[in-house]
This record gives structure tokens, sequence and C-alpha cells, in this order.
């Protein structure tokens, strides 16, 4: 039997090439689960012949420009590349006042770089092209290693020859340790969300898996995802915009409290925060004065450094309670709307411990973080064994209040607290009772948790509150 060897690189131009085929004769593109590379994907767009588009790009090198001018077939897609790094250009080109990576500017360069396009070509081939325009405007690392990593990234297309334009926002957080790392992952998300604007809107889950496909947490983050025109009019924004947690593309999401969608970069920066965590069936008044008993005691040291205070609601992408159901988009965002009537803004995060909410808020501000808690929240942090963790419960406490973090935990009904004590296999513990409330320092842990919780106590880490209406 003889043995074929078949090269990547042929093997992609030839599967690329056969996909131009089978469009052009109108055979239905298939989903398939084959996974494709980077390559694969630009040269397939490189030869479909109703593609055609400009690139702009700021901050990161041209890496997607450069996937499609190096794969072969170029000319059939790219009408224009740009860089405008120098300030003073990207101003005359693009406008003034804005800051250079933020969502306006990238609209700027979007809107510009699109009526530039059309202007140009779509009288002489706009009957039979799908035009686009991708942007992306980005803070990779600096050599001092000093920078904020982050940026924008955008595209407007349009679905057929003609057709009114679609658009995909997303704002990213590049995590990979050096600036060729970061430009290479910014180069695989561009092709990415070419190839998927272009091929797989029908599904806003498999859309999201086809942009962050050879990518990872530990690479690049989406913490952002906002979509606009005709190919996404079925689509659920704000199921979409969260999603980017419960598919783990995200650690953290945020609405703010006129539900707007928003990085949490820009909701936290330098804030002193009141953090809010659990679950929230429903959008009782209690839980708003949580919020706002605790604002209303922060130390004027910690407002006085810091941008303001703010109050947020957190959520946890997973199952609170082993053998329940985990959370899906549509009860995180049904949640999200509720609290919402509260007047508070909410955060949404991959991970429910505490530990890893106070880490992850500590990346935009230096103040003191409080999480307002009730008992049951704390009862819940000490039983949880962290089993992630080679040093359990300890390791999960000090990384917790490594972080500048306070707990302010607001006092239970002896019924409610009875109950959260037998479903959690606490029964163990003991309380004193004080006007039908039990509040944090009558609570009583069995040994030899009891002598963790004496300590945090004692230092100041875990504090009684008392809210506005007791």
């Amino acid at each position: 039997m003889k043995t074929i060897e078949v090269r990547d690189g042929l093997f992609s131009n030839f599967s690329a090439a056969w996909e131009d085929v089978a469009s052009r004769l109108g055979v239905t593109h298939m989903p398939t689960d084959e996974k494709i590379g980077t390559h694969q994907k630009a040269l397939t767009i490189n030869l479909d012949g109703s593609v055609f588009g400009s690139f702009a790009e700021i901050g990161a090198g041209q890496e997607v420009a450069h996937w499609f001018l190096t794969v072969g077939g170029a000319s059939g897609t790219v009408a224009k590349t740009i860089s405008a790094y120098d300030k003073e250009v990207s101003d005359d080109l693009y406008g003034r006042g804005t800051r250079y990576v933020s969502e306006p500017r990238l609209e700027a360069m979007m809107e510009s770089e699109w009526k530039q396009l059309l202007a140009e070509l779509e009288a002489s081939r706009g009957l039979t092209t799908r035009f686009f325009t991708y942007v992306d405007t980005v803070s990779a690392r600096n050599f001092a290693g000093t920078n904020e990593c982050h940026g924008w990234v955008g595209l407007r297309f349009q679905q057929a020859p003609g057709a009114p334009a679609s658009e995909v926002i997303l704002h990213i957080n590049l995590q990979d340790p050096t600036n060729l790392q970061q430009q290479e992952a910014v180069g695989i998300l561009g092709v990415n969300l070419i190839y998927a604007a272009f091929r797989y809107v029908g599904s806003p889950e498999e859309f999201l898996a086809r942009v962050y496909e050879d990518l990872s947490l530990g690479r690049l983050e989406i913490d952002l995802v906002d979509v606009r025109g005709p190919a996404f009019e079925k689509w659920d924004k704000r199921q979409l915009h969260a999603s980017l947690v419960t598919n783990g593309y995200a650690e953290a999401v945020a609405f703010t409290a006129e539900g707007q969608l928003i990085p949490p970069s820009e909701l936290l920066y330098k804030k002193a925060l009141v953090l809010a965590p659990g679950v929230f069936e429903t959008a009782s008044d209690i839980y708003g004065q949580l919020i706002q008993s605790t604002l209303a005691q922060l130390p004027t040291e910690e407002l006085e450094q810091s941008k303001g205070s703010l109050g947020l609601f957190c959520l946890p992408g997973q199952l609170m309670i082993a053998g329940g159901p985990a959370p899906t988009t549509e009860d995180l965002v049904r949640h999200v709307d509720n609290l919402q009537k509260l007047g508070y803004g909410t955060l949404i995060f991959r991970a429910k411990e505490l530990y890893t909410m106070s880490t992850f808020v500590s990346r935009y501000t230096k103040s003191q973080v409080y999480f307002a808690v009730g008992l049951s929240v704390l009862i819940h942090a000490l039983q949880d064994r962290y089993k992630s963790l080679a040093g359990a419960l300890l390791e999960g406490t000090a990384r917790l209040f490594s972080q500048n973090v306070r707990l302010s935990v607001y006092p239970m009904s002896e019924t409610a607290l009875k109950a959260r004590l037998e479903e959690l296999g606490a029964n163990e513990w003991t309380y004193e009772v004080t006007d039908g409330l039990v509040y944090v320092e009558h609570l009583h842990p069995v040994e030899p948790i009891k002598f963790l919780f004496g300590y945090l106590v004692a230092c100041g880490f875990v504090v009684s509150a008392r809210p506005a209406a007791a």
C-alpha cells in the first residue's frame, strides 16, 4: 500500500478553491466541525470573488491585513490597507476629540473607511461585490510593559451586493506576555471575525465560537460584543453579551444601571467599589439597601483617593450549589433586568468564588473593595473546599483578602439561617438571635473553621453591618 503525503499548504489551497467553486455553483455551504487554520480562512476569503474591502489597523501592527496579503490571492480581497500610527495623522483622517483606543475612535475609523470604500468602488463593482471594512485600534504591550493592553475591533460588512451594512464591535484584553504574541493574537482574531461574518451569522453561539477559535483566556479576552444591522436583527444582544462569560471568552462582563453594554474596565476604573454577590431570584428592595447602606459607610479617605464610588450586583456564571442547574444566558439576563430596577448595574462573572471576583476588579482599581453580603454568602465561602486550589480554604481566603477586600456582612433571620445551614450541611454551627436576626458576631462555626473565622473578625476583614432600615 502506498502512503500519500498531503502537505498542509496544498490541502488548504485545494479546500479553499473547492469552497469557492461550490459557492459559485450555488452549492449550499454546509458548516462542518472540521477545524481549519487561520491561513486557510484568509485564503478562502481571498478566493471568494464577491468579498472585497479595506483594512485600517492602529497599535498592533497590520497583522490582520498581513494574513490576507501573504496567503495568496490578495488582489481578490484587499482594496486598501492603512495604519495611521501618528496621532496627528490619525486626527486628520478620523477627527479629533476622542481617546485613540476607544469605541468612539473605532466608530470614526469605520465610518471614514466605509464611506471612502463605497465612494471609490460602489459604482464600478457594487452589483457583484459584498464590501467590508475591518478596523481596530489597539494598545499592545509597550517597551516598558506599563500600559493597559486592550483594544477595540470592528467590522462593517454586507451580506449581499448592495445590501444594507451590518456591524460587529468587540472590546478585547490582550494577555500574552510579549508585544509580538499580542500582535499575533489580534491577527488571528481579525481573520476569524471576517471569516465568521461571511459564513456563520446564522447562529449566535457558532458565530462567537468561530470568532474565538484558536484563542484562549490566557491569550485574549473578549469582554464586550455589540452587533447591529440586518445580519443580526433576530439576535438578543444582551444574551449574546452574557454568553461571553458562559462560553468562557471573558472573566466578566458588565451591564450599567441604565442597561448599557460596557467593558468592565471603563465601568470600574479607579472606583471605590461595593459589590453585592448572589443569585438574586427576585428583585427585593433589601438587595438595593445592602449596596446603599455599604456605600454610605465607605471611609472618607477611600472616596478622596478614588474617582467616586460605585455599587454593583455580581452574578456567577456557574451554578452555586452542586447538583443544581447551571444558569443559562436567559436566566442571567433576566436577573440583570430585574436588578436594574433597583438602580444598580451588574457584573456577570465566569466563576463563583469571591476571590476570583476581587482579583478581577483589582485589575482596574486600587481602592478598597467592599463585598456587601448576607450571612449566607459568608457561610458558603467558609464551607467551600476550594478544590481547584492547592491550599484549599486557606489559599482561597488569602487570595480574597490580599486584594484589599473587606466583607460587610448583613444579618439573616433565624428561619432563613436554619434552612441555609441545613442546605450546606453545617447544622452543628451555633448562633445567638437578636430581635429575630442573627448577626455575624453572634455566629459560631465549628472547629477548625471557627479559628479562621475569629481571626478574620478580630482583624476587621469581616465586619458586622446594619441595614439602614434596621
